[in-house]
């Protein structure tokens, strides 16, 4: 597994306070449903990290855009939320660790997949555990998504055909009684996706050349 869990941790996602600005400011293009998807769309969270390349210190390393009902904040019902996330990764090198100690792996399809999996699990816990109980099943589940994210081939994996820019683009996917979570390659980038009640098999992914469509929160 390559070291998104550590640049790229999920819990480290952050809203920035100029969301539009923060996206722009990434150096690779950001996916999102195509134009089969007519429901809301919204801007999620982004992650950041140390990109040797990058001229800004908090160039995105990845980011989400949102389709349908935003996940639920707090301990609220989440099983009757209908929404698709698109996870967009930045291609990445090996590269020095943020407190230059180290080196991180290359990202992969397989960061793309625990992103997306960690994802779905921050926004489909059961809201009736309490806190105690809530960190401990998050704590179980995040292990196990990053064990099902290292092993893309393995058998909990199916493989599933979407279009990406009208192309055909080859995906690895899984169900579970949570949502479903999909990772794959897009032209200069790595997606990943998760949804709850939005069929995986009906959608595409297309580039976002106006991010203005996704901020009319």
């Amino acid at each position: 597994m390559d070291a998104t869990q550590t640049t790229a941790d999920p819990a480290a996602a952050r809203r920035p306070a100029d969301p539009l600005a923060a996206y722009r400011a990434a150096d690779f293009p950001w996916y999102g449903l195509d134009e089969g998807w007519t429901g809301r769309r919204w801007l999620g969270q982004i992650g950041t990290g140390q990109n040797p390349r990058a001229t800004a210190a908090d160039t995105p390393d990845y980011g989400t855009l949102g389709h349908g009902d935003e996940p639920a904040r707090g301990p609220e019902p989440r099983d009757t939320r209908r929404f698709a996330m698109v996870v967009t990764v930045a291609r990445r090198e090996v590269r020095r660790s943020a407190d230059n100690t180290g080196t991180l792996e290359a990202t992969s399809a397989s960061s793309a997949a625990w992103l997306a999996g960690a994802g779905l699990l921050a926004a489909t816990w059961p809201g009736t555990l309490d806190r105690t109980l809530r960190q401990h099943w998050l704590d179980q589940q995040s292990a196990l998504a990053w064990d099902l994210a290292d092993d893309l081939e393995g058998p909990a994996w199916s493989s599933l055909t979407l279009p990406v820019n009208g192309l055909p683009q080859p995906f690895r996917y899984r169900e579970s009684e949570y949502g479903w979570v999909l990772a794959g390659e897009a032209p200069g980038v790595l997606i990943g996706a998760y949804g709850r009640s939005v069929s995986a098999y009906g959608i595409g992914f297309t580039t976002v050349p106006d991010l203005d469509a996704y901020n009319g929160r």
